[in-house]
């Protein structure tokens, strides 16, 4: 057996010089390892008598535990020292500006609703909503929409599979169906505004499959034209921000409403340019009129005691014309430069309680 303290002090000289954990390492290996030179020493004891068994062995094990502690100690101080290189490394300058971020922009669409929402809010509708599957009669039955319209073929309506009991419902054509849900459930008074989706088999610059509608309805007793005609014409100088805003109301034809009206606000067009407000052109943004008395008696009310008006609008019409956006499709491309120019800043844009002159119902 070679000497202990010779070969003790020749690992432990070793183990101080070492400057690396792989050099430490290997110098572990070589004399702790299963073929290291402590463990070979460790088998020459079975050779040995008791007696000098057990001294050689106390020695041995003494000298596995200086080695042991020697080699643990150094591996402290090479790793804080790898650590304390790597962290050198890695060092980051925070003076240094942070990235920018983008802001985070409103659509255009949410903001239109909620400019609608707010403006009759002041007015005192309440916001109703309703289902996007709809029955037949809710959508077209109740509102008097005859069998033979063109709005109940297939070209023009979103229509399910047959269910279980061979009725098949539709994707509602325009929210008018809340309006009579409403009416079912509660008694006049009522007044509410209906924002949401409602979906038509059309799609190109000025239609969507899928698109937005708001409609409002008033019932009570007393309610007539001139309700109608304050209410909206307060509504469109608020929506514009025009107040001598001119608003033209022009007969029409709607099976649910009669008398019925489109109404047209006055614009001028010039180089391809459109302005809202006072000049020599109309443009048509909504349709609207009193409630036809047959849809009155459908939800069970008496049309000798109440009336009331109803009146619908796009919302995408209606953003387009006032935020100057061409074309329909953009406001579902998804595209963040398009949103960047036309949404708006959450806490950026103009009050859209402004504008109310008052006169509505």
């Amino acid at each position: 057996m070679e000497s202990l303290d010779a070969v003790s002090s020749e690992i432990i000289g070793a183990i101080a010089i070492a400057d690396s954990l792989d050099v430490l390492e290997a110098i572990r290996i070589d004399a702790l390892g299963k073929k290291g030179r402590i463990s070979l020493m460790m088998r020459e004891l079975g050779g040995m008598n008791a007696e000098d068994r057990r001294v050689a062995g106390q020695t041995l094990n003494k000298v596995k535990d200086d080695i042991a502690n020697a080699i643990a100690a150094k591996q402290k101080i090479l790793a804080a020292a790898v650590l304390n290189e790597r962290l050198e490394a890695e060092r980051l300058d925070v003076s240094l500006p942070s990235r920018p971020e983008t802001d985070a922009r409103l659509h255009p669409l949410s903001r239109t609703i909620e400019e609608v929402i707010a403006i009759f809010g002041e007015m005192g509708f309440q916001v109703a909503e309703g289902p996007d599957i709809e029955s037949d009669y809710y959508n077209f039955t109740a509102l008097n929409i005859p069998p033979e319209h063109p709005a109940r073929q297939e070209h023009d309506t979103f229509y399910l599979p047959v269910d279980a009991e061979g009725r098949r419902k539709v994707l509602r054509t325009h929210t008018s169906p809340v309006q009579i849900r409403t009416m079912e459930s509660n008694d006049p008074p009522i007044r509410i505004i209906v924002p949401g989706r409602t979906y038509r088999s059309d799609h190109d610059a000025t239609h969507s499959p899928m698109f937005h509608q708001c409609e409002g309805l008033v019932i009570g007793d007393g309610i007539h034209m001139g309700h109608l005609k304050g209410c909206l014409i307060d509504f469109c100088r608020a929506f514009f921000g025009v107040d001598d805003l001119p608003v033209r109301f022009r007969p029409s034809y709607f099976p649910f409403t009669e008398p019925s009206a489109e109404v047209d606000i006055g614009c001028t067009r010039q180089n391809g340019a459109l302005k809202i407000g006072a000049g020599d052109d109309w443009l048509e943004i909504l349709g609207s009129g009193m409630v036809n008395p047959r849809v009155l008696e459908n939800c069970g009310y008496d049309p000798e005691k109440y009336q009331g008006f109803a009146f619908g609008m796009g919302i995408e019409r209606i953003a387009m014309l006032k935020y100057g956006i061409p074309d329909l499709r953009t406001f579902y491309d998804s595209d963040l430069r398009w949103m960047r120019h036309y949404g708006f800043l959450p806490f950026d844009a103009p009050s859209i309680h402004a504008g109310l002159s008052g006169g509505g119902v």
